[in-house]
């Protein structure tokens, strides 16, 4: 054998072994998909599941989380393809919807199916009762988003008007609303979890209602994206949403505890034991999804809720702006968190 032959196997072996080692990190590295969630919450905890317990990897994709408080910025990074999904508020589908979108923002899986804020007393007096808020300061979210919404809905439903019967506080953002109430401002107000928690245990006040159990079923959170990217990737939509149903069968499986270590690693600066009160808090007033399908019922629910608050121009039917296709073929195919 020449010394040329000699050097050009071991070059064909060598560039041989560089091909099959790149292929293996492709494969690895799965199909990016950005996500972009409204704000990091145990409310979310399936979110957090699915990556924590590798359901998107199973599937082949490679899933970059992005928090980005406001469903206004989320929806704006969504429209300009900043992500590729976005976790957020149902509602901000419609909104777009209602502007006559020309590549309208499409619902394709629920991920929580009450709302997650609760009524936190400064002082509790007793049994709690709704009329007690009359007279008080209520401290309450922002206009126009599901929180406030899901709130008035609730407040009207037991006879409270919120503009005359109490002083309504909804000019502070989202991310400082729980800083305004530590700091002594009003009786009362509208917290998510863990934060609620959070203040408990701080000796702050007390949870004397859930807002989500008194308002319904309705697609509160939900994983949406352009009809154009779904149009485009069908099967990574499907393989992401198979991801969900895993993590919502896993968490309906699990116990709040368990729930906490596996979501840990995206609240650090959070006390396990906060965690765990939050989670279990959401579980028992069935606030998780257990399937990612939205269902005329709920929907129309939270037309109603929109309505009621005045930001809804038409009653947008169902099938205009939700594609149950992948959630339902999900739920029929998943039967376990194992993927069986």
């Amino acid at each position: 054998m020449t010394i040329k032959k000699k050097l050009a196997l071991p070059l064909l072996l060598l560039v041989l072994c560089f091909s099959v080692l790149a292929g293996c990190g492709t494969e690895q590295a799965g199909v990016k998909v950005k996500v972009g969630e409204v704000t990091r919450s145990v409310f979310y905890a399936p979110e957090y599941v699915a990556l924590s317990q590798g359901f998107f990897k199973d599937e082949g994709l490679d899933v970059e989380l992005q928090t980005i408080p406001g469903g206004d910025k989320t929806m704006t990074a969504l429209l300009s393809g900043a992500i590729d999904v976005a976790l957020v508020g149902s509602e901000t589908s419609i909104y777009v919807a209602q502007q006559g979108a020309d590549d309208p923002v499409i619902n394709f899986a629920q991920l929580t199916q009450r709302d997650g804020t609760f009524l936190f007393a400064r002082k509790a007096e007793g049994e709690f009762s709704w009329d007690q808020l009359k007279g008080s300061t209520f401290l309450g979210q922002r206009a126009g988003g599901m929180p406030q919404m899901a709130g008035a809905f609730t407040l009207h439903n037991k006879g409270i008007d919120a503009g005359k019967d109490l002083t309504l506080i909804q000019n502070i953002d989202f991310a400082n609303i729980a800083g305004a109430f530590a700091s002594g401002t009003g009786d009362y107000v509208q917290l998510f979890e863990p934060q609620a928690s959070i203040f408990e245990s701080e000796g702050r006040g007390t949870v004397v209602a859930s807002f989500g159990v008194e308002s319904g079923y309705l697609p509160y959170t939900v994983f949406m994206s352009k009809q154009s990217y779904i149009s485009k990737n069908g099967d990574t939509v499907q393989k992401f949403t198979n991801a969900v149903q895993r993590a919502q069968l896993w968490v309906k499986e699990h116990s709040a505890e368990e729930i906490a270590e596996a979501v840990m690693p995206y609240f650090e600066n959070t006390d396990q034991g906060i965690v765990i009160s939050a989670i279990n808090r959401y579980k028992e007033q069935d606030t998780y999804a257990v399937n990612p399908v939205i269902d005329d019922k709920e929907w129309n629910n939270l037309l109603d809720v929109i309505e009621h608050a005045g930001e809804l121009q038409e009653r947008i039917p169902l099938e205009k702006i939700v594609d149950n296709s992948f959630a339902g073929k999900a739920e029929a195919e998943i039967k376990t968190s194992s993927g069986k």
